[in-house]
């Protein structure tokens, strides 16, 4: 069973039980988090479908970090112009705890 969820502009396929690196995120003081644009969902191996209205993915905060540094260079050749600048990004470490999809639960 796994579902793909779209989230920061990125598309994810988790399963029940994965631990995935998300864009930052807000979650409420327990820690959960919901995810509701599920975009597709299998049940069994080999079948794809798409989900009625309703379907969710209920997940949990683990922890939150930000990534590797990501260097940026600029450099035009025969004038004398360099920059270099460092970004890291920022992101919410989640686990799946549950798949909700047509009124059935997928758990770990």
């Amino acid at each position: 069973m796994y579902a793909v969820i779209r989230t920061g502009g990125k598309q994810y396929r988790v399963a029940p039980g994965d631990v995935v690196k998300v864009e930052k995120l807000t979650a409420d003081e327990s820690g959960a988090i919901e995810f509701a644009d599920v975009l597709a969902f299998s049940s069994d191996a080999g079948s794809v479908a798409v989900p009625g209205e309703g379907a969710k993915v209920l997940a949990t905060v683990v922890g939150e970090g930000r990534g590797e540094k990501i260097l940026v260079f600029h450099y035009k050749r025969k004038k004398q112009y360099k920059k270099l600048q460092g970004h890291r990004q920022s992101f919410t470490e989640v686990r799946i705890n549950e798949i909700q999809v047509n009124g059935q639960s997928y758990g770990a």
